[in-house]
């Protein structure tokens, strides 16, 4: 049986680099569905194609990344974002992981890297430049220690387990990966994951990786 290939959705205001991409990603083996120039066009686009990932810019036709994210989530939530863009400014990164971003590039990255970061997209993964991914987390955790209250409402309970799945998730492993490191099956630690889903009230392993880093598990 074929291996389905991962669809792909470009959304860039510059037609050569947006061209330019799409190929690239083509030559890749990645299943280039759609591209768009701007928020509405990303927006309109996602909602028939469903891409598995879209490689979002910053600054589009009419408005920027972080509302075509929200825009695109909101149509199809399965979706995973990974941004590239020009621009490496801490409100920008921070803004795009906000409005739901799983990972963020610079455009100075090579082809080669986009390549496995859309790979690592399309398996939840977040992938970002390098000194990015601290100043992600640093964000999150200054979040949470300022939105907790000394005498807020109980959390969820969560197994031992259910912990240990977690902590391996808001580093990026697979569920094979977990399933190897836990000398557990896969379709176990899928059912923990599964599990501490319906727990934490979430809808996907970008959520449940930010529960993660929010609490201070990702350590």
């Amino acid at each position: 049986m074929t291996e389905q290939r991962t669809s792909v959705m470009v959304v860039d205001d510059h037609p050569i680099w947006r061209d330019a991409v799409a190929r690239d990603l083509t030559d890749e083996g990645f299943d280039v569905v759609a591209t768009a120039d701007g928020v509405a066009s990303a927006s309109r686009r996602a909602a028939v194609v469903r891409p598995h990932v879209v490689v979002m810019d910053m600054r589009l036709a009419d408005g920027d990344g972080a509302r075509a994210t929200a825009e695109v989530l909101a149509v199809s939530p399965n979706s995973r974002i990974l941004v590239l863009s020009a621009s490496d400014e801490h409100d920008d990164v921070l803004e795009a992981v906000k409005a739901g971003a799983l990972g963020y590039l610079v455009k100075s990255a090579s082809k080669q890297e986009l390549a496995a970061a859309v790979r690592a997209s399309a398996q939840g993964r977040a992938v970002f430049t390098p000194g990015l991914a601290g100043l992600v987390l640093g964000e999150y955790r200054r979040i949470a220690r300022n939105s907790a209250g000394p005498a807020g409402p109980a959390g969820p309970t969560l197994t031992e387990r259910e912990t240990e799945v977690l902590r391996y998730v808001a580093k990026g492993l697979t569920a094979k990966q977990i399933a190897a490191r836990l000398a557990l099956s896969h379709r176990t630690v899928e059912n923990h994951i599964q599990a501490t889903f319906r727990k934490l009230q979430i809808g996907n392993r970008v959520e449940l990786t930010r529960y993660a880093i929010e609490h201070g598990l990702d350590e």
